[in-house]
């Protein structure tokens, strides 16, 4: 069996503000699991699920167990990656919803274009198209 990522965990000190975020700027779903602090996410159609694959994962929210991370402090952990449609237009809406800037936009030739943010919660996270600024898709 392969070693593939099936399940990615956001924690958060104040989930349900993290559930509005996602929700408004990916249109993820949450259903939250009984009284529990753990919410499931549903990343959309085409994402993985017990017995049928997919080209992408759903995951999960839980209550953070400590401080969030502070301003300029390194990265633990792992951070997710999202494929996007529109790397620009998804930086400018997470900023309008609270997110920070991490890195702006950039094309990484041979990849597509790519940027990170801070959810308000300061999980970073990053947003990957293949279409580079000028238009061209490295993906064909």
């Amino acid at each position: 069996m392969a070693n593939l990522v099936v399940h990615f965990e956001i924690h958060g000190s104040e989930p349900q503000k993290l559930v509005d975020f996602y929700s408004a700027l990916f249109g993820w779903s949450f259903q939250q699991f009984g009284d529990m602090p753990y919410w499931s996410i549903s990343t959309g159609e085409g994402a993985a699920s017990p017995g049928a694959p997919g080209s992408g994962i759903n995951g999960g929210l839980t209550q953070r167990r400590g401080p969030r991370p502070e301003p300029g402090a390194p990265v633990t952990g792992a951070n997710i990656v999202v494929a996007v449609e529109d790397v620009d237009g998804t930086f400018a809406r997470g900023l309008e919803l609270g997110a920070t800037a991490a890195l702006p936009p950039d094309d990484l030739p041979g990849v597509g274009r790519l940027a990170y943010l801070l959810d308000p919660d300061g999980n970073v996270f990053g947003f990957l198209s293949p279409v580079l600024s000028d238009g061209t898709n490295v993906m064909g």
